[in-house]
């Protein structure tokens, strides 16, 4: 045996005496401390298992401590209104689980799962240096087919309010049945930062997975995907009418501002009125994105030419959904700033798990009065209905494209040359 070996075990066994003198069991292997030590148990009350659950953090919290929730065949049914206390980790077993764990009789998720049937207050508010990773969050009682019988869950997860949350990770979560998702709108004199989201699954019926707002240090959302099959196995997918209705509250899956260079990658969403919202107030980077069956795409806003400026690439935008066609684009740009978009496609069609209209009205609207300036390479537009893929209503509006190609097929470049030479704009040697 190794003297690393020896070392672990050493500090393993001093680990679990000290659990054993607090009255607290001992560590599981790795160090997590089992929750069940705390008698946080399947066979628990929701308002039993929440208590029990909040007496576990309140322990793990000086410590530093993770909180490991066991397996099970039965969910742990806990009620809302738990605070993650600063420096705790929450763990599960698992990675994302799209489509669903399953027991092997009855629809419902196994594992690491809490369910969830609080309608008032948030399941869980986080606070400064806390994670909470491999988990599933279940509300059984959300309705699958009926979009009147949808329940307007609180956030079930949230920064918290009071204090704002720094140096949050939050990773590897699959989310079945949630109204809202993760809801990280600081404010002023309460900032989030360092928010770290990564490989969370789940499709909110309010349309709001991740919120965002007073995040001056770098967010970063990367690798997340909202789809109203990721329950498939558990108990089938969200009726036709039910994503229909989501549609209609016109809100944003991803939604950020007052937000300094914030990074979002591989990101995913389909059959929601909105998928990503760039605020008056931020700038960042945006890569990697397929963002399906929606009405508006992409909407950027800017509030100064100094800073709000975004790069956007390599993304897939389908935008064909809405009662109207002209309120259909992939891509609305308006305030001040600059936006570049390469690789950037937008195409349209039908699909059956929600009303479409099969089209857009353009590739992208401008609009507003104030200056800004847009930049397009390699874009590829189709499935538009106006004459002309750009909508511009901007007259002060500064947009140059290059090696694009319309809905013809034909090479697209904006504006002409002619155009150029007489306004004047040199054009180089």
């Amino acid at each position: 045996m190794t003297l690393s070996r020896y070392v672990t075990i050493a500090l393993l066994s001093l680990g679990a005496a000290v659990m054993a003198a607090e009255g607290f069991g001992k560590a599981v292997e790795g160090g997590f401390v089992s929750v069940r030590q705390f008698d946080v148990l399947p066979s628990n009350s929701p308002s039993v298992n929440r208590k029990n659950l909040q007496t576990a953090i309140d322990w793990a919290s000086p410590r530093g401590a993770a909180l490991y929730l066991e397996p099970s065949d039965e969910p742990y049914r806990v009620d809302g209104g738990l605070v993650l206390k600063a420096n705790v980790s929450l763990i599960g077993a698992h990675g994302p689980v799209g489509r669903g764990t399953r027991h092997p009789d009855k629809p419902r998720p196994v594992g690491s799962v809490f369910a969830i049937e609080d309608r008032q207050n948030p399941f869980i508010t986080v606070e400064h240096a806390t994670q909470i990773r491999g988990i599933q969050f279940w509300y059984p009682q959300q309705t699958l087919g009926d979009p009147e019988k949808i329940i307007e869950y609180p956030a079930t997860i949230q920064c918290s309010k009071r204090q704002g949350a720094q140096g949050v990770t939050l990773s590897a979560l699959t989310f079945y049945g949630e109204f809202f998702a993760m809801d990280f709108a600081g404010r002023r004199n309460a900032v989030v930062e360092q928010i770290l989201i990564e490989h969370c699954y789940g499709y909110p019926l309010s349309g709001r997975f991740i919120h965002i707002d007073y995040c001056y240090d770098i967010p970063r959302i990367l690798h997340c995907h909202v789809n109203p099959a990721n329950r498939r196995f558990i108990d089938g997918q969200y009726s036709r009418a039910v994503v229909d209705s989501v549609l209609a509250r016109k809100t944003y899956t991803y939604w950020i501002d007052h937000t300094d260079n914030a990074q979002l990658i591989d990101l995913f969403t389909f059959g929601v009125y909105g998928g990503i919202y760039l605020g008056p107030a931020t700038y960042g980077q945006l890569t990697n994105f397929n963002l399906d069956c929606v009405t508006v795409g992409l909407h950027k806003r800017g509030d100064s030419a100094f800073n709000r400026n975004w790069q956007i690439a390599q993304g897939s935008i389908i935008a064909n959904a809405g009662p109207r066609i002209e309120d259909i684009h992939p891509i609305i740009i308006e305030g001040k700033g600059h936006t570049s978009l390469v690789n950037v496609e937008a195409f349209s069609g039908p699909n059956g798990a929600l009303t479409t209209l099969d089209t857009s009205q353009d590739f992208m609207l401008v609009r507003g009065s104030d200056k800004l300036t847009i930049t397009l390479m390699g874009c590829r537009m189709r499935n538009y209905v106006s004459d002309h893929p750009f909508t511009v209503l901007n007259p002060n509006a500064v947009i140059q494209a290059v090696a694009c190609v319309d809905k013809y097929e034909n090479p697209f470049v904006y504006p002409p040359y002619v155009v150029l030479k007489e306004q004047g704009i040199p054009q180089g040697p």
